[in-house]
């Protein structure tokens, strides 16, 4: 086998490491169990699971899917979410190193090259964004939720990988290329006053000065199943929806504010203005900003659709989950690809209602993993869209 052979099954084999914690996270996360301890059990004998039957994809094969003592059965979910996550790892180095669908402007002579020159940054990142949808996903199908953790997890990757990745692949390239995002001195400072409003918004919450929405609601039971736990609204019959907007707003005032305050002194201040383009394009300030903008688009255009929503139909439409999964998108792939995934997305929601109506089947499934796919596609398909839709401005 060649090297890139070898490696190329490293990455797989890598993924499927990965997607065994995932399917840790999956289960103890929403449950509130830690990560860590005890080790790995089984939930009908209560034997720990020794490491020989602990291997990705290969244990569950050679035991049939059953406790080797107890013989009790074991999800196929394992199995699937292990190989799932090795075919993403695998196939995304497949997309950008070999057959190059993401062009990454690194020079190099070979895939293995391409990703030791500084493309491991990049596959580094979208793999954990990978990673992060497809938990989020599974947990929000199982009991309709996303855990908020691993949206923060993900937008911290993003910011770091957005500040570092000027200094390890070059500031040109990655802003020449789309690797990353890397704000401008005006969308710099559009994203540096929405922070600090955020951290105004912040602030207020803690103190008190302004109300969380849906406040009342206590966490779901997380051993119930998906079925019970969908709209947990619909238990407070008297909980006015668009007053829970309002305060949703109320929160998001500081940030617009921001925005609109730094948007007005750049323009209308020529020292703030020349002294801000010289500090906005440090390749680790740019990096950082254009990041914090990719959170804001990516949850203002689901937050702003739930909002619109609620305000129009009287019931919460989409959850604050599905705002903080898109925000973690847009921080790490930038404002293009998660407004465009968010358009996409419905298109796999009509594939599913398709499906259902040929199989007679009604299941209604939360909207994350229709996102999850759309971030996907657009992510992948990210060049060949650019040149599209920038074919419709350039005459």
């Amino acid at each position: 086998m060649t090297p890139e052979g070898i490696w190329l099954l490293f990455i797989f084999a890598f993924g499927a490491c990965v997607g065994s914690f995932l399917n840790v996270v999956i289960y103890r996360l929403p449950r509130e169990k830690s990560l860590i301890s005890p080790p790995s059990s089984c939930p009908q004998c209560g034997r720990h699971i020794a490491f020989y039957d602990n291997i990705p994809l290969l244990s569950w094969l050679l035991l049939r899917g059953r406790c080797r003592h107890c013989s009790a059965r074991i999800s196929g979910r394992y199995f699937v979410i292990e190989l799932i996550t090795a075919l993403l790892f695998g196939g995304l180095y497949v997309a950008y190193f070999i057959y190059s669908i993401r062009l990454l402007g690194i020079e190099g002579n070979s895939p293995l090259q391409l990703f030791l020159s500084g493309g491991w940054i990049v596959f580094i990142a979208h793999v954990f964004l990978l990673s992060g949808l497809l938990a989020a996903s599974a947990i929000d199908l199982e009991l309709w939720v996303i855990p908020i953790s691993i949206c923060w997890v993900m937008t911290a990757v993003g910011v770091i990988a957005s500040g570092t990745s000027g200094y390890i692949i070059g500031a040109e390239i990655v802003r020449g290329n789309r690797l990353f995002p890397m704000a401008s001195a005006p969308v710099g400072i559009l994203a540096a006053g929405g922070l600090l409003g955020l951290i105004v918004s912040v602030i207020l919450l803690a103190i008190g000065w302004i109300k969380r929405s849906y406040d009342w609601q206590e966490d779901p039971d997380p051993e119930a199943n998906a079925e019970s736990m969908y709209n947990p609204q619909e238990e407070r019959l008297d909980c006015n929806h668009r007053i829970e907007s309002l305060k949703e707003i109320v929160f998001l005032a500081p940030i617009f504010l921001g925005g609109l305050t730094g948007w007005i002194l750049y323009q209308s201040v020529t020292p703030v203005r020349e002294n801000w383009i010289n500090f906005s394009q440090i390749p680790l300030v740019s990096g950082l900003l254009g990041s914090f903008w990719g959170y804001f688009v990516g949850c203002g255009v689901v937050w702003m659709t739930r909002i619109f929503g609620t305000l129009a139909f009287g019931k919460e439409a989409m959850g604050l989950g599905d705002v903080h999964l898109m925000g973690a998108a847009g921080a790490v792939l930038g404002p293009f690809v998660v407004v465009l995934a968010f358009f996409v997305a419905p298109f796999y929601g009509l594939i599913w209602a398709g499906f259902q109506m040929l199989s007679r089947k009604t299941r209604q499934i939360p909207y994350g993993p229709f996102l999850s796919m759309g971030i996907l596609t657009v992510m992948i398909l990210h060049d060949r869209l650019w040149v599209y839709f920038s074919s419709l401005y350039i005459k």
